[in-house]
């Protein structure tokens, strides 16, 4: 019987800003349904970046499993060999450009998306929210806020930080309201988007008023759907 299929798009917050707190994190991890779950943090969007690799390790060393990361600015492993051993995989935030554009060098994206396909849970903030989707609404430049191109596990847009930004709200409308896109699925901060299957969407709330949303045009009317919650405070 071939395993569920997982997505967990975080629109901010997590143990980036909070370690030890362990909330959506403890959340993921049970989507393994393992006793004691293997995940890998790629903190490839930060370049490797000391310190959230502390607060990663920090929040999951208290949680009832076996984390590890994955480097590419040290000597790099066996990826094939590093990642068919997780139970679990999540992606840090930071240039979405710059990590998709390592990934691809070194072949991680292909091997991520096969990963997925065999039922390890992928999850992600920010930059590690939207490389699952065929598009992201990134700050990868700093001009101004743009759509890219990802690794198209999920049709559609995403955007995180949609209440924590003050230009991501103004931003999505403007691409929504000109047709550019057609939907934008939104995550605030505080809050995550999980996918099942492809198919199946809801938004899993760790902070007060959080939310996460499918954005679209209504006979021309700009409206945001919420999607059905998962309330763990």
């Amino acid at each position: 019987m071939p395993k569920d299929r997982h997505i967990i798009a975080i629109g901010g917050g997590g143990f980036g800003r909070n370690p030890g707190e362990g909330i959506i994190e403890e959340y993921i991890l049970k989507q393994t349904k393992k006793k004691k779950p293997n995940i890998c943090f790629i903190p490839t969007a930060t370049g490797d970046n000391e310190a959230y690799k502390v607060n990663y390790y920090a929040t999951f060393s208290k949680l009832n499993c076996n984390p590890s990361h994955l480097d590419f600015f040290k000597r790099t492993p066996d990826l094939k060999k590093l990642i068919f051993s997780q139970d679990a995989i999540f992606v840090g935030g930071g240039n979405t450009k710059s990590m998709l554009a390592v990934w691809n060098e070194w072949g991680l994206d292909k091997i991520l998306k096969k990963a997925y396909k065999d039922g390890i849970v992928m999850s992600g903030v920010s930059a590690g929210a939207i490389c699952w989707f065929k598009n992201g609404i990134t700050d990868s430049w700093d001009s101004n806020l743009k759509v890219m191109p990802c690794m198209n596990i999920i049709k559609g847009t995403c955007c995180p930080h949609y209440d924590e930004e003050p230009e991501r709200k103004p931003t999505v409308k403007k691409l929504i309201v000109s047709k550019k896109l057609k939907n934008v699925y939104a995550v605030d901060g505080g809050a995550a988007l999980h996918i099942k299957n492809e198919k199946q969407f809801k938004s899993v709330v760790f902070k007060k008023d959080k939310s996460s949303y499918e954005v679209s045009l209504d006979k021309e009317n700009f409206v945001e759907t919420n999607f059905k919650k998962i309330s763990l405070i």
